[in-house]
């Protein structure tokens, strides 16, 4: 995690944006052309208005999958652009599998190849049979461990032996990436935790200090600066906030060009943090 944190402590902001692209997110001037055109010039304007603004982006991969073979290129395309600007990039794919699949999820993820990012998301509950292959790589990765959907509760909370479900996966995912810590005092495997859930992100974070945080849920989903203040360590480290379609569909409340939206809301996002002493 040591690259990712070298790039928010040079622009004091810990906070990616989420290259989400669905139609309705998209700008009117957009929505007349092919889809897979309409998202990479979408993504390509976002990438310039936000990249000296923000460290990292996060493409969510079934945006693009659902577009098919034109929407994988345009993803290539995007991840590319989004390097090439010098930003971090956090594949969100979400790949949970064993054996010679993982092995060939992490080479598609995290490989130098057209997809070859900086880190990806994957699914923990397979145990680390679908986590080891990815560390492999060398490369950062984020298991999922309390996500900020509401229904998370229904397995994450469930009761183990007196702790929640959440924290053996935790637990799991320190253990696993304890040979990794960086100079920053961070493994390579990292944790999402949702911002809708400020008590266990304090929670996690007090009992997990060497496990770095991806934290989706700021914005649109409802968590704001104060929320997520539990998920940064003494030197406000320790985290980064995603927000996707309030950054990326700004131009929705404010009208006007949505490349300047999307920039005044990023920056909007790092002022809150700021202020909440992050």
């Amino acid at each position: 995690m040591d690259a990712l944190i070298e790039k928010i402590l040079q622009k004091d902001n810990p906070t990616v944006a989420g290259l989400d692209p669905r139609q309705a997110h998209l700008p009117p001037e957009l929505r007349e052309m092919p889809p897979d055109e309409a998202y990479l010039k979408f993504n390509l304007g976002l990438i310039d208005a936000l990249a000296d603004v923000v460290p990292a982006v996060k493409p969510q991969a079934a945006c693009y999958e659902a577009l098919g073979a034109a929407g994988m290129a345009v993803l290539e395309k995007t991840i590319a652009a989004a390097r090439e600007a010098g930003l971090y990039v956090i594949s969100d794919a979400k790949r949970g599998d064993i054996g010679s699949t993982a092995e060939a999820y992490a080479e598609a993820w995290l490989a130098d190849g057209p997809l070859g990012s900086d880190a990806v998301t994957v699914n923990p509950y397979l145990g680390s049979d679908g986590i080891l292959p990815f560390l492999a790589t060398g490369r950062d990765v984020f298991a999922l461990v309390k996500t900020s959907n509401p229904s998370s509760a229904e397995l994450q909370d469930l009761d183990c032996g007196g702790e929640p479900l959440y924290m053996r996966v935790a637990k799991l995912v320190e253990k696993l990436g304890a040979e990794s810590v960086g100079e920053h005092g961070y493994s390579k495997l990292g944790a999402v935790v949702g911002a809708t859930h400020p008590a266990e992100l304090a929670q996690l974070r007090a009992a997990f200090p060497t496990v770095f945080f991806l934290v989706p849920g700021y914005g649109a989903q409802g968590g704001g600066a104060a929320d997520v203040a539990g998920a940064f360590d003494e030197k406000g480290l320790g985290a980064i906030i995603n927000s996707s379609r309030g950054i990326i569909a700004a131009w929705k409340k404010t009208g006007g060009d949505w490349r300047d939206a999307a920039r005044s809301e990023a920056i909007a996002m790092r002022e809150a943090l700021r202020a909440a002493g992050k």
